[in-house]
């Protein structure tokens, strides 16, 4: 059962925020929100549309998603280009987990690029 309230972070709920997105009734404008709508398909445990939004090049034959860790919360912490007018954009995050009861995080600066007029997540950058 999908949350109400969207795990993306904003006061959304699921189905009218990042649940459009995953269901393919709308795509992402901006790299920013292909990021949040990812990192909640990681919440609602949706391999395909992670696969789906993945760059080819650098997209893994298939996931196996973790059902001990529970993706709770994401911040954005900075954002790049990405826009409606770009064709990159990078998005800096931390995202909030709960593994067996306790509580971690995770840092990732990301890249986004367009692939056929759709923003696709290209990879993690160094540093």
């Amino acid at each position: 059962m999908p949350p109400r309230t969207c795990l993306c972070g904003l006061p959304a709920p699921y189905q009218d925020c990042c649940g459009r997105f995953h269901r393919g009734e709308a795509a992402p404008a901006t790299a920013e929100q292909l990021m949040r709508s990812r990192f909640s398909a990681f919440g609602v445990g949706d391999e395909a549309y992670l696969l789906r939004t993945w760059h080819p090049a650098a997209r893994p034959p298939r996931l196996d998603l973790d059902k001990r860790v529970r993706w709770v919360r994401l911040e954005v912490l900075e954002s790049t280009g990405g826009s409606v007018v770009h064709t990159e954009g990078t998005v800096r995050f931390r995202a909030h987990y709960v593994e067996r009861g306790k509580p971690g995080e995770m840092e990732e600066h990301s890249r986004f690029v367009r692939l056929d007029g759709r923003w696709v997540y290209a990879g993690a950058l160094g540093g």
